[in-house]
């Protein structure tokens, strides 16, 4: 193979995101609406630890440069010479996104291990074998698991056991005395953006809002856990843990009225809200972990500055005009 050309130019759309963890590298991976299952390129790169002369971890096609040396040629298969290690070129929304197939990666691997068994690699081909030993071992951990779960049918039925730990994480057995969650001011805002009267009797779409701006962006499933828990004469926040439910509300509730409190209109507010709070899309997930990740995130996310998003909005509104 003494050149790889970039021949995968079809455009493709991404159908589903999310991010594989091998060996302490997250790497951004996307299925394509065909179903192919792919890696972005500059992820590949840095979980092979593919370096420059100074030992840099460099952006560009340093792949396509590393697998054309001469001494790594009988070590790849013939079937992988005709196209296997091309980039393909695919669109999320209108991100371009250069990626390989995931089998890429894997294959990769084999070709260096084999070669470290029959030459003598130089300085950086050692580094990258290194590397690739580390993650076929994260392979191997990763598969097994899968074949498992298939096996054994769980894979069906992980999803469910993660939610209900999330929902006990969210969800309070009792239901707690009502306390002041959604303060005046919240709703001042509102009344501006949508250009109403503020009135003792609030819009009936007020309620629906207030669901769809702060309680949908809790976890998957809350929302619908706290309507059918929370007796119709309570408030939804009282069915939910002080320590994590009702702090992450919190977080929420204090998120969109920053943005409200910038937004000159509510087409400016509904694009921040996109901005900073974006609609939940269908992502392949690893259900043993996104309970932790998700408890992270609400725990150790920052709230909103209202400072920065004012000095923000103010350079976007410069740009436009």
């Amino acid at each position: 193979m003494k050149e790889i050309k970039e021949k995968n130019t079809k455009i493709r759309k991404v159908k589903h995101r999310g991010k594989l963890d091998l060996a302490g590298f997250k790497l951004p991976c996307f299925v394509l609406e065909d179903g192919t299952r792919v890696l972005s390129s500059n992820s590949v790169q840095l979980a092979l630890k593919m370096v420059d002369k100074d030992d840099k971890k460099e952006r560009g096609p340093r792949l396509r440069k590393n697998l054309s040396q001469k001494t790594l040629q009988p070590f790849i298969n013939q079937g992988e010479k005709g196209g296997h290690f091309d980039p393909i070129l695919c669109y999320d929304g209108k991100i371009k996104i250069n990626a390989y197939k995931a089998t890429v990666l894997p294959d990769i691997c084999d070709i260096y291990l084999e070669a470290r068994k029959h030459i003598e690699l130089d300085k950086r081909q050692k580094i990258v074998s290194d590397q690739c030993e580390t993650l076929v071992r994260a392979f191997a951990k990763v598969g097994i698991i899968a074949l498992v779960d298939e096996a054994t049918g769980y894979q069906k039925v992980r999803g469910d056991f993660e939610l209900q730990k999330m929902l006990k994480a969210y969800i309070s057995e009792e239901t707690l005395e009502w306390q002041k969650t959604f303060h005046d001011s919240f709703y001042e805002q509102l009344y501006r953006l949508w250009n109403k009267t503020p009135a003792p009797k609030r819009p009936w779409f007020f309620g629906t809002l207030t669901n769809e701006l702060v309680y949908r962006k809790l976890p998957d499933g809350v929302l619908d856990a706290l309507k059918k828990k929370t007796p119709k004469s309570k408030r939804l926040h009282q069915s939910l843990t002080p320590e994590i439910g009702k702090e992450h509300l919190k977080k929420q509730i204090h998120s969109v009225e920053a943005l409200a409190k910038v937004s000159k209109d509510k087409n400016e507010f509904s694009k921040l809200i996109e901005r900073h709070h974006p609609p939940k899309d269908l992502k392949q997930k690893n259900p043993e972990v996104e309970f932790d990740k998700t408890l992270k995130a609400a725990i150790n996310t920052p709230p909103l500055k209202l400072k920065d998003l004012k000095e923000k909005l103010k350079k976007d509104r410069e740009k436009k005009n």
